[in-house]
């Protein structure tokens, strides 16, 4: 008994620091193949207005993951990505993702426009989008 209650709270331990992976995709027509972190957290936080490939980016913004999302991409919560934004709006000098709540409008989005781009959790990408870039999060135990 004490062995499994030992195995059973050092999986909880475990579990605490698990990765959970997001998948940031665009449609299988787009010719971006790949995205760097550096190329993302550029078009994400408005400072790229096109993709690598030329394109006009289109960054869409997952209300349900975006939390876990930016934690990945640039270590920041909402608070302070909220306030990046405000500040820049406010100046004119950009404007943020669009915002989406469900992630089946944000595909449908995504294949219809080939600069665009979002992500998901990685358990759930589609067959007919493409990933990009994966994106790891540690969990707080």
């Amino acid at each position: 008994m004490k062995i499994l209650s030992v195995a059973f709270l050092s999986c909880l331990l475990l579990a605490g620091f698990a990765r959970a992976d997001i998948a940031v995709v665009v449609t299988v027509d787009s010719p971006l193949r790949t995205v760097s972190q550096n190329d993302l957290i550029n078009v994400f936080m408005g400072r790229y207005r096109r993709l690598p490939t030329g394109e006009t980016a289109l960054p869409v913004d997952l209300s349900p993951l975006k939390a876990r999302f930016y934690r990945a991409l640039v270590d920041k919560d909402l608070a302070e990505i909220n306030s990046y934004w405000a500040r820049l709006i406010f100046s004119g000098q950009a404007s943020p993702p669009l915002q989406m709540q469900e992630s089946d409008e944000m595909l449908q989005y995504i294949r219809r426009n080939p600069g665009a781009l979002g992500y998901l959790d990685a358990a759930a990408v589609p067959d007919d989008v493409r990933i990009v870039l994966q994106l790891s999060e540690r969990q707080a135990p």
